[in-house]
């Protein structure tokens, strides 16, 4: 699991490169704050390795909670900048800060 990050000068957008490997997962997707934690919104693709990857643009200056959708169960990334006690899931998000 891993996410990067790459600033971009011009405009106040950062991209933010999600990837997670799941040989044997179907469907995955980020789901969190910057897209109102639908699933359809946050698809990975599947890579010929296993990994799933995807690139979403978030609005710089921000603080997003999200998690991995991985055949329908949760997990957060063990290398998000932080993570935050969520009241209405009753766990823990990762915490992406850009």
């Amino acid at each position: 699991m891993s996410v990067k990050k790459q600033f971009i000068k011009t405009k106040p957008v950062c991209k933010v490169t999600f990837s997670i490997e799941a040989k044997e997962s179907n469907a995955v997707a980020v789901v969190g704050d910057f897209n109102n934690w639908n699933p359809s919104e946050g698809e990975l693709s599947k890579l010929k390795n296993g990994t799933f990857k995807g690139v979403f643009e978030l609005p710089t200056d921000n603080s997003f909670e999200f998690k991995y959708l991985i055949d329908g169960s949760y997990a957060n990334e063990p290398q998000a900048d932080s993570f935050r006690y969520n009241e209405f899931a009753g766990a823990e998000n990762s915490v992406l800060e850009v």
